[in-house]
């Protein structure tokens, strides 16, 4: 018989939990890309707008996952708990950057938004859609897909309580989730990757030209507001180039998104979202 005593972990903790829990301290990726990659995914569920005939009544078909316009809300909902949740799995990963804003970050959001909202109203995608054709391949190749435009103060009339709920989700998606995943993973990984396989080491705002081409013109491609998203990226890109703070980054991208959000409601642009 063996009378050893066996060893106990003096914390208490067993070394599976343990692991889980230095998961996003021990891949340094993870706090960058997995938020990120869930979002993205999820949206692919997401449901486009119902079209008709001129003179016809669109019609709410599913699309080619069975999913209705009707269900954006709660498609929508789901996918922002599911990054919430990475976000928070990850959280040990934010704080490797001291968190602090500047004033610059502020200006800067908020020339960014009036920026936004009026290269958008110029419309200039649309008219290439138009001419293009809704239908045409290129539209599709091009990523000039219509957003979800989802009027959550018209579809949900009937229930006032959940339509009001389903904005103030829409809003913190909009403007404390968003603004975090895509600076992260933008210029937290994609820019540094680009200068240094070893891209954890690589501080923050250090760049060469690859960096920042790709840094730019890659959130280009998934916006359907091309020209707007080419200024504004361009714009925060040299906000963090000048502060080397990703936090400023992430507050000019809310502030902006802030700006939209309120514009589209009080003006009745849903197309902008």
């Amino acid at each position: 018989m063996d009378d050893r005593a066996p060893i106990r972990n003096p914390q208490g903790v067993h070394p599976p939990q343990r692991e889980i829990r230095n998961l996003p301290v021990s891949h340094p990726w993870l706090p960058f890309l997995l938020p990120f990659i869930v979002y993205m995914a999820a949206s692919m569920f997401e449901p486009t707008p119902p079209h008709g005939r001129e003179g016809v009544a669109p019609i709410d078909a599913p699309n080619s996952l069975g999913i209705r316009y009707a269900h954006y809300p709660i498609v929508y909902s789901a996918k922002l708990a599911l990054t919430i949740a990475a976000m928070l799995f990850v959280l040990p990963g934010y704080r490797q950057f001291p968190f602090r804003i500047s004033l610059l970050a502020i200006v800067v959001g908020l020339v960014g938004g009036v920026l936004w909202i009026a290269i958008c109203n110029l419309q200039l995608e649309q008219h290439l859609v138009d001419w293009l054709g809704p239908k045409s391949r290129a539209v599709g190749l091009l990523g000039l897909g219509e957003r979800p435009s989802y009027n959550p103060l018209g579809q949900l009339a009937a229930t006032p309580a959940w339509a009001y709920t389903f904005l103030a989700v829409r809003f913190v998606g909009l403007v404390l989730v968003v603004p975090v995943i895509e600076e992260f993973f933008l210029r937290g990984f994609l820019m540094r990757y680009v200068v240094s396989q070893n891209w954890w080491q690589v501080p923050f705002g250090e760049v060469n030209r690859a960096a920042v081409i790709l840094g730019t013109l890659f959130p280009v491609l998934y916006h359907p507001e091309k020209l707007a998203a080419l200024v504004w990226f361009s714009l925060v890109t040299w906000l963090m180039l000048r502060t080397k703070n990703i936090w400023d980054c992430v507050a000019a991208h809310a502030i902006t998104n802030l700006m939209l959000g309120i514009y589209v409601v009080t003006q009745g642009e849903w197309r902008l979202w």
